[in-house]
């Protein structure tokens, strides 16, 4: 990629990029604040405002490295804190806390679908805003997805682990947490050896089309 490209494409994804993370932690901690903790309210972590949120490795450096490279596009946040000890009932609670994230992420890729069938059906061929913004729209309804369909795996940390334990027995979710430490380490052997790709990629094209049909595009 040349330098205009290089430029386009981060001012294409930055913002969809940023907001898909950033939101996804806000919901955690919304969510965590409604059962009653309220760890991340204190900590100011329940704003939409990436400062509060952005990790300078996760959020920044690694999607701007994958833009430019053209990669498959992804990144994380500061992970927002929740305190389970506060909830009713921790492992179910934690179960909702978790299923927040993508749910969010789901939200927003609706919204940025929103976005682009405004910019295609509204906006006029010669606007010079039609083309950047329908763009963007698809950077965002594409991020959303991935880290929806990312955090959904079963597999702790991941939110999807998070919400299989919320379904097992206490004993059963106790054992299934013991593979937490190893849980990053598994995903990283998933994604280097190619199986990440052929697992999440039908899902997350299918998830596309159906948002895209939902929206009417």
């Amino acid at each position: 990629m040349n330098f205009d490209q290089i430029l386009e494409a981060l001012t294409i994804w930055v913002l969809p990029v940023i907001f898909a993370i950033t939101l996804h932690e806000a919901a955690h901690g919304w969510v965590a604040s409604k059962l009653g903790d309220p760890t991340a309210r204190a900590l100011g972590r329940i704003t939409a405002n990436p400062l509060k949120h952005i990790d300078l490795f996760g959020t920044v450096i690694v999607p701007l490295v994958l833009v430019t490279l053209g990669g498959f596009v992804f990144g994380w946040a500061k992970p927002v804190p929740v305190d389970a000890r506060n909830f009713k009932k921790p492992i179910q609670h934690m179960a909702i806390v978790a299923a927040a994230g993508p749910i969010s992420n789901l939200l927003m890729a609706l919204f940025w679908a929103l976005i682009m069938a405004f910019a295609i059906n509204w906006l006029e061929p010669d606007q010079w805003l039609k083309r950047p913004l329908a763009m963007m729209a698809q950077a965002g309804v594409f991020i959303n997805i991935v880290l929806m369909a990312l955090n959904l795996l079963p597999l702790l940390p991941l939110d999807g682990g998070r919400v299989v334990a919320g379904f097992l027995s206490p004993q059963a979710a106790i054992k299934f947490m013991k593979i937490e430490p190893y849980g990053l380490i598994i995903l990283l052997l998933l994604l280097f050896s190619g199986i990440l790709g052929k697992i999440l990629g039908p899902v997350i094209s299918q998830i596309q089309t159906i948002v895209y049909s939902v929206i009417g595009l």
